[in-house]
C-alpha cells in the first residue's frame, strides 16, 4: 500500500470515528496496522500516535465529563498528526 493510500485509509477512518459509524477499537487497529507507513516516518510520529490512541482507548472507558481530556480534541490532533505525516512524506 502506498503511504499516500495509506494516509487516505487513515483520514477516512477517522471521519467514520467522529461520525461514530467505527468503533474505538477497530479504529485504533486501523491506524497501528499502518507499519509500512510508520517505518516511513520517523519514531516520534510512532510515539505521538500511540500516546493519542492510548488516551482514546482509555478515555472511551468514561463518559466524556468524567474524562480528563476531550475525544474531539484527541480527533483534532490526530487530524494534525496526519497533515504533518503528509508533509514529512513530501519533504522526503
Amino acid at each position: 500500500m502506498s503511504h499516500t493510500l495509506a494516509l487516505d485509509t487513515l483520514q477516512s477512518a477517522l471521519r467514520a470515528r467522529q461520525a461514530e459509524q467505527l468503533p474505538i477499537a477497530e479504529f485504533c487497529q486501523q491506524w497501528r496496522t499502518q507499519a509500512n507507513l510508520l517505518a516511513a516516518l520517523p519514531e516520534r510520529y510512532r510515539q505521538v500516535m500511540e500516546d493519542l490512541l492510548g488516551r482514546l482507548e482509555a478515555g472511551s472507558l468514561f463518559t466524556e465529563e468524567s474524562c480528563s481530556f476531550s475525544q474531539d480534541d484527541l480527533y483534532a490532533h490526530l487530524g494534525v498528526w496526519l497533515d504533518k505525516a503528509r508533509q514529512t512524506l513530501r519533504e522526503a
